[in-house]
């Protein structure tokens, strides 16, 4: 099997299910017979590689595990559709809300309701309901975020009321097959959604409860190449993305922090104002107090955003945040004294007062050796303020990543010229592209950050269009595509961008935002080979806006305007050194 092979394992390749998930040697177990996707293979081949490189489950005081998991198999997800007549209903291709509505109403098997009842019995702290589809997490084609995860605080009293909330979880995710997004991906993949199956994860949530919140101390993605290498980092050291809280912030777009792990205690690239206005604010953690109102088809149902006060006074906020004191005009690592606090990690990271990042080295290394090239992980870290209980590492996800290896030089002459529609010396991509007569983009003279919103509906009108003749396109931007913060760039999903072959990502000196390398649309467009170019508003190169507004539009809204080529415009990048060119 070559090293881009992605066969996923089926329920006989992993030891069944005995209705007690903490109670075991095994993490990973299997619910029914069939595949269980690509998530929970990953998850299989992390544990056995723990296993044979920390046999002790200890890296000098830190405890390390896959998290217990069990995984329910693809015959489950077949019999639900058959049982239910639901390939009828998600073929007519209606909105999220009415598919998960069908959904939620649809009679689960009942042959598996004891397992997951035994269960439910025996565990009563946060779950996490993941996606583990046939397709998901393949090297070219990884569907990244594209599915749903649901946590439960699993916290009733009641045994009844746990299960209702279990098997309501699992039907949303079974849902999220079929919902706007998905469909858009497979689109964008030459995908239909009857080839699809998922298999369905339930895993303890890593984390502490902190009076009324649930919430791992830092959440992080690793890499071990890095696409955009900042001071004296290269590509091969890699780059490490941390938050605080549940890892939805990175993994949706949200403000994390970035650094090399070959330079943890390097000062980013940033200065102290970027430093408060584009470090976390917020956190995601699962909600452990009073039950929000029922809505079985919202993702978040059972989470909240809180604020650094209340991080603070959870005692979370002391090893991963400084203080900034603006009468000396500086930032001092820790929480010890009164200022504005900024998460930069510098406790646990640039202090190195836990070894976390000599660990996350040895995991790459590792996870690249098991899967034969490049890799992304996914872990939370749980710290007790009080240090009753050693540090814990939980592994949450190896996938691949595609690192193009194909010849292609600019040299500086290349990146100026009359015919030069944008350069970059931060692209992300590799190859020659001379197919696309089709460009989107935002129009800067009318764009501003409080109508990303209104931008992301009229971006997707056009790539509806698109879609509908079967055309490609170059989109241009501003500001973090896909971010779940409207104020750090456009909340599109991938349905709305699935035309999108080129991409070109510009800031606005109101919309001036650092690159998300752990967010699953970065996964994803790498995955894809879709070329990403990154244009900083005042940096050596420029968008020449000029060539694109002399030509006529092939449909305009009031924010974002069509337009279509003669003739081919001719894509180049040379991911060696991260320099890009589009040339008309």
């Amino acid at each position: 099997m070559s090293k881009h092979d992605h066969i996923p394992l089926s329920a006989t390749d992993i030891p069944s299910f005995d209705r007690d998930l903490f109670g075991r040697d095994e993490p990973v177990s299997a619910v029914g017979v069939g595949a269980i996707g690509g998530k929970a293979s990953g998850l299989a081949q992390a544990n056995r590689m723990l296993q044979a490189h920390f046999p002790e489950r200890e890296y000098d005081g830190i405890r390390i595990s896959v998290p217990a998991l069990t995984v329910i198999a693809t015959n489950v997800f077949d019999a639900f559709m058959q049982r239910n007549n639901l390939w009828e209903v998600v073929a007519e291709e209606l909105p999220d809300r009415r598919i998960a509505n069908a959904f939620s109403r649809a009679s689960f098997p009942s042959e598996m309701v004891g397992d997951l009842r035994g269960l439910i019995e025996k565990v009563s702290t946060p779950l996490a309901v993941r996606s583990s589809s046939l397709l998901e997490d393949a090297t070219f084609e990884p569907f990244a975020g594209v599915y749903a995860t649901k946590m439960i605080p699993n916290n009733d009293p009641g045994v009844d009321a746990r299960f209702r909330k279990l098997i309501d979880a699992i039907k949303f995710v079974y849902a999220s097959t079929f919902f706007q997004d998905a469909r858009g991906y497979m689109a964008a993949t030459g995908r239909k959604p009857t080839e699809e199956k998922m298999a369905v994860i339930i895993q303890e949530v890593v984390g502490l409860r902190h009076h009324e919140r649930y919430y791992p101390t830092i959440s992080g993605v690793a890499r071990s190449y890095n696409f955009y290498p900042t001071g004296n980092a290269g590509p091969e050291d890699g780059v490490v993305s941390l938050a605080l809280g549940l890892g939805k912030t990175i993994v949706d777009g949200g403000r994390s922090w970035t650094y090399s792990p070959a330079y943890p205690r390097a000062n980013p690239p940033l200065t102290i104002n970027d430093m408060l206005k584009q470090t976390q604010t917020v956190f995601w953690a699962v909600n452990m107090g009073k039950a929000p109102a029922f809505d079985p088809m919202e993702e978040t149902e059972y989470l909240v955003q809180p604020g650094l006060a209340e991080a603070e006074f959870d005692g979370t906020l002391a090893d991963v945040a400084s203080t900034y004191q603006p009468e000396n005009d500086r930032i001092v690592p820790g929480i010890g004294r009164p200022g504005p606090r900024i998460v930069d990690f510098a406790p646990t990271i640039r202090m190195g007062e836990l070894p976390f990042n000599d660990l996350f080295r040895e995991l790459l290394t590792h996870s690249e050796e098991a899967l034969e090239t490049e890799v992304e992980i996914e872990f939370a870290i749980t710290i007790d303020p009080l240090r009753r209980q050693q540090p814990r590492v939980g592994f949450l996800q190896v996938r691949p990543i595609v690192v193009s290896r194909e010849q292609v030089t600019l040299d500086d002459a290349a990146l100026s010229g009359e015919h030069v529609l944008v350069a970059s010396e931060r692209v992300l991509g590799n190859g020659v592209d001379s197919t696309l007569t089709d460009i989107i983009y935002v129009r800067p003279d009318t764009f501003a950050k409080e109508k990303t919103r209104q931008v992301a509906v009229e971006i997707e009108q056009l790539n509806r269009a698109l879609r509908e003749d079967n055309r490609h396109c170059i989109l241009f931007f501003f500001g973090r595509l896909g971010s779940s913060d409207p104020w750090l760039g456009i909340p599109v999903d991938w349905g709305a961008i699935s035309q999108a072959r080129v991409m070109v990502e510009a800031t606005l000196p109101d919309m001036d935002v650092e690159l998300s390398q752990g967010s699953h649309f970065f996964q994803n467009m790498t995955s894809l080979q879709i070329s990403y170019f990154n244009v900083h508003h005042a940096g050596a190169y420029r968008i020449n806006w000029r060539l694109l507004e002399q030509r006529p539009a092939v449909a305009e809204t009031a924010h974002v305007r069509h337009v279509r080529l003669e003739r081919p415009c001719t894509v180049r990048v040379d991911g060696r050194h991260s320099r890009g060119v589009i040339e008309l």
